[in-house]
């Protein structure tokens, strides 16, 4: 009988071309699946609750895979991270759950956070981690404008030109900007995100936090609904894929 498990996944992006498995190998999906081949020789396809982008990290990627072995999850989960060595990704925890679950479709609210080191000096152990800005960005400026995006909107002008999306309407539930540890962290929550929304967001708040655009800027950018009014894009390396929510 098949089994489907549940994972949670942590994994370092820098390396990696992203979650979705792509020509010639190199995602993040590639190690685990090499990883359950290792274990069990079933070829399968584990499929995540969002896609994140070259250089982009996860601290809790949600993941199921289905395997005609019969295991449990405590061994899965000892297998998976040791064939997974020496790849930058392990497993945090496995769970036998019903066939009905599914890491993409019953996901109720996704969950990101956008990490940013605003100080004159470059950063060595946050390299590929944050995204070094070297000036003083105001926050509070920032958390102001965050506001503005917030809610049910046509986000065309924080959309990849690439999103395959149907639609470019989303309902944004949160967008906090808050100074911690040193860093300014950005966190966005909502059912689901378009391609490069989080990062486009944060470029423009960037702008915001320079004293170079106001609030009134943010949101004449997103009623323009036009791609072009969109403040350059922060980099990946810099988004961290954080959580997911689901039913109990």
């Amino acid at each position: 009988m098949t089994q489907r498990f549940k994972l949670i996944i942590e994994y370092e992006g820098t390396h990696f071309c992203g979650w979705q498995t792509q020509r010639g190998g190199g995602a993040v999906q590639d190690a685990l699946s090499e990883a359950v081949y290792k274990f069990c020789g079933e070829e399968v396809n584990v499929n995540g609750a969002g896609r994140t982008d070259t250089g982009v990290h996860a601290r809790g990627q949600v993941a199921h895979l289905d395997l005609e072995k019969s295991t449990d999850a405590s061994t899965l989960l000892r297998a998976l991270n040791f064939h997974l060595k020496p790849h930058p990704v392990v497993v945090l925890s496995a769970q036998l759950v019903d066939a009905e679950f599914d890491a993409r479709f019953s996901a109720l609210r996704r969950h990101y956070e956008y990490r940013v080191l605003s100080r004159r000096v470059r950063p060595t152990l946050l390299v590929e981690r944050v995204w070094w800005v070297p000036v003083e960005l105001d926050v509070d400026a920032m958390q102001a404008a965050a506001g503005r995006l917030t809610g049910r909107h046509d986000f065309t002008t924080f959309r990849s030109v690439q999103c395959q999306a149907a639609s470019p309407v989303r309902s944004l539930d949160r967008l906090d900007v808050v100074a911690e540890d040193g860093e300014i962290r950005i966190r966005a929550t909502a059912r689901s995100f378009l391609h490069h929304q989080v990062r486009s967001m944060v470029g423009s708040l960037k702008l915001v936090g320079e004293g170079k655009w106001s609030a009134d800027n943010l949101s004449a950018a997103l009623e323009a609904q036009d791609r072009a009014a969109c403040a350059p894009v922060a980099p990946a390396h810099g988004l961290y894929f954080m959580s997911v929510d689901y039913e109990k």
